[in-house]
């Protein structure tokens, strides 16, 4: 841990929030909540490690925060080879599971936490505070057919029905972002409540140059494939006639790309300083996880989405959102810069209005209730 132990506070109620490690969504997802937590009153710690854990850090400097391994996933360089590399990390999958829900056990008997939110991290769940798992993927979608959704998602709803409920960051009807995958058929034992869209961003007018031909390029997701797509993106900027802002999605690290006038590179942004970038851009790429989505619609961008190729969710937002017409979608594999700019300036894009963070806020005054009253 990083900091000592502090000890707790009398009717503050102490709750731990731990996100996922594949991709920097699921940390940044979970600001709006922690910021909320904190404005009723609740003692936050935090758990994570890695570019999370520094991205978090960097937000929420004062607050305590646990080492907790990841699930290390490693992706694979083509499409084809993901479900297999998937497939073989199973085990491996497994033992991360079984080694968090252990360590929560003990991290729950040090340290007294009277809830964890758990953002996609099958293993906290406990069964004598109230652990709430956050998910916008009730159905997974796959590659190789759909009896193996139907067997992917007995195996999810297997874990998720150990926690106490289930947190969906999209809408109920027809007004939703993520389509199938937080509306299937079938759902969870558990209660399941609609939280509607995290964002850790605002709308506003910014100060400063941006507008027309102005890009904001945000990197992110596992390696090899942001990477491969950071280079992709590189040799094409060069040609570019316009300015451009590149995010690396690389917190905390060394490696640096030199900058010119046209040409900003970032291995990180602190919150505000990405939210004045978005505002100031003409149009946003990135790749289409959900997060960043989120952040895309919340601010009403003009968006090019990218998917990280054999990654289905991606894929099927990509798809589902070009079809609303909220966002282009276009493949890692041919993407061209001059070809999805001459595209995007053709398309009429329509952004649905999307309610504010009223429902996650009511759903943590509900979790507090349920943590007095044990």
């Amino acid at each position: 841990m990083d900091q000592p132990l502090k000890e707790k506070k009398k009717g503050k109620p102490r709750i731990l929030v731990a996100p996922l490690d594949w991709g920097l969504g699921h940390a940044t997802r979970c600001i709006p909540i922690i910021k909320e937590l904190l404005l009723q009153g609740c003692e936050v710690w935090l758990a994570g490690e890695g570019r999370q854990k520094e991205l978090l850090k960097t937000e929420f400097p004062e607050l305590p925060f646990l080492d907790l391994p990841g699930y290390r996933i490693v992706y694979a360089k083509t499409k084809k080879g993901l479900l297999w590399k998937m497939i073989q990390q199973g085990p491996q999958l497994r033992r991360a599971i079984l080694y968090e829900h252990q360590w929560l056990k003990r991290m729950v008997k040090e340290n007294h936490f009277d809830a964890v939110i758990s953002d996609n991290r099958y293993g906290l769940y406990h069964s004598d505070i109230p652990c709430i798992f956050i998910t916008h993927q009730l159905l997974i979608k796959s590659s190789a057919g759909k009896w193996t959704e139907k067997v992917l998602q007995k195996r999810n709803f297997k874990y998720i029905n150990r926690f106490t409920e289930c947190w969906v960051p999209d809408l109920e009807g027809e007004n939703n972002l993520a389509g199938d995958l937080s509306h299937p058929p079938k759902k969870p034992n558990i209660p399941v409540r609609y939280i509607s869209l995290l964002s850790r961003f605002t709308s506003y007018s910014p100060s400063g140059d941006g507008g027309k031909d102005h890009l904001l390029i945000i990197l992110s997701g596992p390696e090899p494939q942001r990477t491969i797509l950071e280079n992709k993106i590189i040799k094409d900027i060069s040609h570019y006639n316009g300015t451009a802002v590149i995010v690396r999605g690389l917190p905390g690290s060394a490696s640096l790309i030199p900058s010119t006038n046209m040409l900003l590179f970032y291995n990180h942004l602190p919150a505000k300083e990405l939210n004045d970038e978005m505002m100031r851009a003409e149009y946003i790429i990135s790749r289409s996880g959900y997060s960043t989505v989120m952040d895309v619609m919340t601010l009403q961008k003009k968006s090019i989405l990218i998917p990280t190729p054999g990654q289905t969710e991606q894929e099927y937002l990509g798809e589902y959102l070009m079809k609303k017409r909220m966002a282009i979608t276009a493949s890692q594999k041919d993407f061209s810069l001059t070809g999805v700019l001459s595209k995007a300036g053709s398309f009429t894009y329509i952004f649905p209005s999307f309610p504010d963070q009223q429902l996650m806020k009511l759903s943590i005054d509900e979790l507090l209730r349920i943590v007095q009253h044990k």
